[in-house]
């Protein structure tokens, strides 16, 4: 081996160098995160939590999906190697090559989770019984979860939107703990937001991000062996 191959691997195989990459692979895909979803999420950050703005939150949470999904696609590819980081080529790979799959997905779960959320908000004044507030919220978290799954699946597989909503559903039961840790995360990033503010969370979001793919490994790692050559 050489001179310039051995210090070219020891620079990135150190476990310095290992967490200085991770560190700057965060930040950059955080940094990318922002500038994809700021200009939308401003204005929510100011909106009214009345529940007719409802549907004005679903509209700026479009440009949400598309990021995510790049920031899952970049985290996945990426290797911690600092003479190999290029984590800003891999996120705009990803926004570019997903990004009207991901929507295919996206938007009609926030059309869904909207139509329910106003449905629960105002069922007195539509004349709905209390009890159906139990069938509403366990319809919502199903819909959350199986997006949820199918938002990776799209992330970092080539299949049609038909497969990949029928993969989501079909690991909501095979891999059961991929669910409830994607719940979990909910919760708290639902908890962050009410103790201190969405904008913490959205400093957050790297991270948040790379805990959610974390999470989904075991899901991954079928699909990868179950569904593709």
């Amino acid at each position: 081996m050489s001179g310039a191959t051995q210090t070219r691997r020891q620079l990135g195989d150190g476990p310095l160098s290992r967490i200085t990459s991770r560190v700057y692979i965060l930040l950059v895909v955080e940094l990318l995160l922002l500038l994809t979803t700021l200009p939308a999420l401003l204005p929510l950050l100011v909106l009214g939590r009345d529940p007719s703005n409802l549907p004005l939150a679903a509209l700026l949470l479009v440009p949400v999906g598309p990021a995510i999904s790049a920031a899952l696609y970049a985290l996945r590819h990426q290797r911690t190697d600092l003479t190999d980081l290029r984590p800003a080529t891999l996120f705009w790979h990803g926004y570019r090559a997903n990004v009207l799959g991901v929507l295919r997905v996206w938007v009609p779960t926030l059309l869904w989770l909207t139509v329910l959320a106003v449905n629960l908000a105002y069922r007195d004044a539509a004349g709905l019984s209390s009890w159906w507030a139990v069938p509403l919220v366990l319809i919502g978290v199903g819909v959350t979860l199986g997006a949820a799954n199918a938002l990776v699946i799209t992330s970092l597989f080539d299949f049609r939107t038909r497969d990949v909503l029928r993969l989501a559903v079909h690991f909501l039961v095979r891999t059961p703990g991929v669910p409830v840790g994607n719940a979990l995360l909910l919760a708290a990033a639902a908890g962050i937001t009410a103790v201190f503010s969405e904008a913490v969370l959205m400093l957050l979001a790297s991270i948040a991000v790379l805990a959610y793919l974390r999470v989904g490994d075991p899901m991954i790692h079928l699909i990868r062996e179950d569904f593709t050559r």
